[in-house]
C-alpha cells in the first residue's frame, strides 16, 4: 500500500476531525471513505455520460424514440408491481 500526503486547512482539518468523530471512525478511515465516495460517483457519472452519448448517437443514427407519454405510463405501471408491455421506440409521427 503507498503513501500519499494531502495539506489540509487547518479549518478544514478540524472539521473533517469533528465529522469523523461524529461518524465513530478515525480521521484517516473517514478521509479514505470521502475519497472512495468520490471516485465511486465521478466513476458512475462517467458511466451515465457514455450511456447519454450512446443512445443518442443511436437516436441519431437510427430516428426511432419512445414518446413521453407512454414512456411514462409504463414507468407508473412498474412502480405499482404491474406487469406492462415495454413501449417500442419508433420515428416520431410512425
Amino acid at each position: 500500500m503507498g503513501t500519499t500526503t494531502i495539506r489540509l486547512e487547518e479549518d478544514l482539518k478540524a472539521r473533517v476531525a469533528t465529522a469523523a468523530e461524529r461518524a465513530g471512525k478515525t480521521t484517516h478511515a473517514f478521509i479514505l471513505d470521502a475519497i472512495a465516495q468520490t471516485v465511486e460517483q465521478a466513476e458512475a457519472d462517467n458511466a451515465f455520460d457514455s450511456l447519454a452519448d450512446k443512445r443518442w448517437a443511436d437516436f441519431l443514427a437510427n430516428g426511432k424514440t419512445v414518446p413521453w407519454d407512454e414512456a411514462k405510463s409504463w414507468l407508473e405501471a412498474k412502480t405499482r408491481g404491474e406487469h406492462s408491455r415495454k413501449p417500442l421506440a419508433r420515428k416520431p409521427g410512425g
